[in-house]
């Protein structure tokens, strides 16, 4: 039987507890009556993966059965989340290549013969023919790659349809081939509560001019938190948006969600509370501590982007994708959801070396603000664990470093848009038209392995909440110079940070430290 996540209290008796920081971690000794917020324990796996996808295809939500909605000479497009998710990457074989495996075998007996498969990967890069490989498994890369796996573009103007617009004024605008078949099967894997549901069709597959409507400062600011829907801005377009869909398309989803066995056995201790370590645990700290600190930047770097996650699958639900998602997010909050009372004057978050948009690559300083003051900061329901005016401290050395193939549009936005203002609606009004329509960018994102040329826009913007909120935000162990371009203040170790807060939150202040990853969403009440 699993417990549930709890909140630690610091007192004399309480070790020093781990904090990520970028591709390293450290033992930090945190005041006494500083609270400490851990997620449940990671839930037991299904039993029986291959049976769990079988009974969701057989036995959907608010839909006839998958095989009912096959028959041939129809279109059929399977899309799939890309590597954005999860974080780290799963360990092969991928639960979206089985999932897809299975409808594929659903679809030969039924006759189906015009199947193409898009990843899902809206204004990301496109993955390489090896990451594509890696999600899908080697079967079903070599009958369909190609000519019938592929990326989604969405700068592909005959590539592309408009479906209409919500009663608010939003384009809803995807993939051609997805809008123009019988029946689209989306693959997902749901590893926080701000993914899948309406989201998974309309954001993965949308161009943008769609995405403008809900990656905009204005709505990122009114949602809170990304994961909390009912009070998210951002997913009530989402919801407007899906159906509109709905009226043009139809849409069988199969959401997947996982426990939170993050790391692999070599660094298992990532995964278990400090005074639960054993002998074995500290020593393997000890010598991961010791490697890790020795290891020149880039074999560092690979090394950890390499450590695939042995998750387990807790759920598999498919059907109509309203129904089934309130399913998902069940299982999403059994596994993560603590209950945290009050707010504090400081929050303190680790962050570590991975971030949705870095995956086989570099987390630029750009991206670790987004990590930190948007996905991390985000990770609450009801209200912040820190107040508003408060001080937000975070870990991460935050070199100067950026992707020249991923990135580029990263590098100018450093170098050009934040010495001129980091204010979030000024940067909007001022730039955003420019790198979105940039035709260099279009073209990299298009023909290389670039990120769109408005995404450093939408990562400054996923921080925009957190900055309004916050009264002051310092990054514990970071380049002095970037956080400066950045707009934040830099500090050598946590007791610098809390001298450098006394004049926002006063010498006495209540902290909270949110444990993660593995994750943790905390229900402040």
């Amino acid at each position: 039987m699993s417990r549930p996540g709890f909140v630690l209290e610091v007192d004399e008796r309480t070790p020093p507890l781990l904090v990520h920081q970028g591709e390293g971690f450290l033992l930090e000794r945190f005041p006494l009556g500083t609270r400490v917020v851990y997620p449940p324990d990671s839930l037991p796996p299904v039993a029986n993966v291959d049976a769990a996808i079988q009974r969701a295809l057989m036995q959907p939500v608010d839909s006839p059965p998958l095989p009912d909605l096959l028959r041939s000479g129809m279109r059929l497009t399977i899309v799939f989340d890309d590597i954005s998710l999860p974080l780290p990457q799963m360990r092969p074989p991928d639960i979206r290549q089985r999932v897809i495996e299975h409808v594929l075998e659903l679809a030969a007996e039924a006759g189906v013969d015009d199947v193409e498969l898009i990843a899902a990967n809206s204004l990301h890069r496109r993955m390489t023919p090896a990451e594509l490989k890696r999600i899908v498994g080697e079967r079903v890369f070599r009958a369909f790659f190609p000519k019938h796996l592929r990326n989604h573009d969405a700068e592909d103007p005959d590539g592309l349809v408009h479906l209409g617009t919500t009663g608010h004024g939003e384009d809803v605008e995807i993939n051609r081939r997805a809008a123009e078949s019988d029946l689209i099967v989306y693959a997902n894997i749901n590893l926080t509560a701000m993914s899948g549901g309406s989201k998974s069709v309309t954001v993965g597959l949308g161009s943008y001019r769609s995405l403008r409507h809900h990656h905009n400062v204005h709505t990122l600011r009114h949602s809170r938190s990304f994961n909390d829907p009912p009070n998210s801005a951002m997913h009530h377009s989402y919801d407007r948006m899906a159906e509109v869909l709905g009226e043009a398309v139809k849409v069988f989803t199969i959401e997947t969600t996982l426990n939170l066995d993050s790391f692999p056995n070599h660094v298992g201790f990532l995964n278990r509370r400090e005074w639960e370590w054993g002998i074995g645990d500290q020593l393997s700290y000890l010598a991961a501590k010791r490697a890790n600190d020795l290891a020149p930047p880039k074999l560092r770097r690979r090394l950890w982007q390499s450590n695939d996650a042995p998750y387990g699958v807790t759920g598999v639900n498919a059907g109509r994708p309203d129904s089934v998602h309130p399913l998902t997010l069940a299982n999403v909050h059994r596994q993560q959801l603590t209950e945290v009372q009050g707010q504090s004057d400081i929050g303190v978050w680790g962050l570590p070396f991975i971030c949705p948009y870095n995956v086989n690559s570099i987390m630029n300083p750009i991206l670790v603000m987004s990590l930190g003051l948007g996905y991390f900061f985000n990770l609450y329901r009801n209200q912040p664990i820190v107040r508003r005016g408060g001080v937000g401290i975070f870990y991460h050395p935050m070199p100067k470093e950026f992707h020249p193939v991923h990135h580029p549009s990263y590098i100018d936005f450093f170098e050009e848009v934040l010495p001129q203002t980091t204010d979030p609606a000024a940067i909007e009004a001022k730039y955003e038209q420019q790198f979105a329509t940039d035709p260099w960018y279009t073209h990299l994102y298009r023909t290389s392995y670039a990120y769109h040329g408005v995404h450093p826009f939408y990562m400054w913007y996923w921080g925009a909440h957190a900055m309004e909120h916050l009264g002051d935000v310092i990054f514990v162990g970071a380049d002095r110079k970037t956080a400066a371009v950045m707009g934040f203040r830099a500090a050598s170790s946590l007791a610098d940070a809390l001298e450098m807060a006394r004049d926002t939150v006063g010498s006495s202040p209540s902290i909270t430290y949110l444990h993660a990853p593995p994750v943790t969403l905390a229900d402040v009440r």
